[in-house]
């Protein structure tokens, strides 16, 4: 049974005029859905009574529910949600700076098979792509959520589960529904889509004119050592990303982040931030560096550490000194294992070989 999440404008009017019901009735019942998520039903006497029949033995009111939830003593909020089409996915409503304000993370698939060393998501690997609709719910419980602190969701970031750019398609009907006018109101230049570097992907979403903005997950300025943390730098390696990047900001006229997990002994010294910053010359763009949150052992079982702060600090420093727009990502739920994929993991465990990189 289809939810009504699955509908966007078109294909539920089309499908209320195949019902032979008003097909007015489309609008109403989307809006409902997206503005008020909560309290949205099919009990709305001005559908009609056979409508509300139909409606009700034929379209689902939602497809996914609340399995598990935590909450960080920093506000942050972590849902697992269970898909009525089978597994559960991780997505994740932080606090703003601002009181009435948050922001949310989404998943577009389940598991994911880009294999990255240092990231849970991937330890139990790919199930399938999330539908448009699936992707949709999370951002309506993150909203709902977000509404029960008196908080406004107003950026959404697809840097859950998964790698967006591989389930491209229905990421990008997701995000019509979730900014557009007529349904999520939230707004393209409000939401960031993350990718380890499809490089076909970055340009499709470049071409899509959806004003969304980019993040790269880079994690090293050289190919050897990217290829180890991200087996897809194999495919597409760092040159040819960064092409795509400058593309899109080319394309677009938005300013992409280069995302850059900071690993102690692997990817932190001070000669790999000149290679970074070198990597970022003449390019509008801005790096975003990741103090690591542990997560055990990575598929390789290798265990990776965090760096010392002065060690981060170092290679900060380096990167500002040379005119490269850069800070620190503030870290968000470490109490309760704030890593994409960890609560899932919990429910779903997997054993791994160990061995420590210091």
């Amino acid at each position: 049974m289809p939810a009504l999440s699955d509908f966007n404008l078109p294909t539920l009017t089309a499908q209320l005029q195949t019902w032979g019901h008003p097909t007015s009735h489309a609008r109403r019942l989307l809006r409902a859905l997206y503005q008020s998520p909560g309290k949205v039903t099919f009990n709305d006497t001005q559908l009609g009574n056979s409508l509300r029949a139909r409606l009700a033995t034929d379209i689902a009111l939602r497809q996914s529910t609340i399995a598990a939830e935590q909450q960080s003593a920093d506000g942050t909020v972590k849902l697992l949600l269970a898909m009525a089409n089978g597994g559960s996915v991780e997505t994740v409503l932080m606090p703003s700076h601002r009181p009435d304000r948050a922001a949310g993370c989404v998943s577009s698939q389940i598991g994911c098979a880009m294999r990255c060393d240092f990231c849970a998501s991937t330890r139990n690997g790919l199930e399938r792509d999330l539908s448009a609709g699936e992707i949709v719910e999370q951002f309506l419980h993150l909203k709902e959520r977000a509404a029960t602190d008196n908080r406004r969701l107003q950026t959404l970031v697809f840097m859950g589960m998964g790698e967006p750019m591989l389930n491209l398609d229905n990421v990008l009907e997701a995000i019509r529904r979730i900014a557009g006018p007529d349904l999520g109101q939230l707004g393209g230049r409000h939401i960031t889509v993350s990718t380890v570097g499809i490089v076909p992907g970055i340009d499709r979403l470049a071409a899509a004119g959806l004003n969304v903005h980019l993040a790269i997950s880079l994690h090293a300025p050289d190919d050897a050592t990217r290829a180890r943390l991200v087996p897809m730098n194999r495919r597409y390696n760092i040159p040819d990303i960064m092409a795509a990047a400058r593309r899109f900001e080319s394309i677009t006229h938005r300013i992409p982040t280069i995302e850059y997990c900071l690993l102690a002994g692997l990817n932190d010294s001070d000669e790999q931030a000149h290679l970074l910053a070198n990597l970022m010359e003449n390019f509008r763009a801005h790096v975003n560096l990741i103090p690591y949150n542990a997560i055990g052992a990575g598929v390789s079982g290798t265990v990776y550490e965090r760096p010392a702060q002065e060690r981060m600090n170092s290679f900060l420093g380096i990167l500002r000194h040379k005119n490269i727009v850069a800070h620190f990502r503030r870290t968000r739920g470490e109490d309760v294992n704030a890593a994409c994929g960890q609560l899932r993991d919990q429910l779903t465990p997997v054993s791994l070989p160990v061995r420590t990189i210091r």
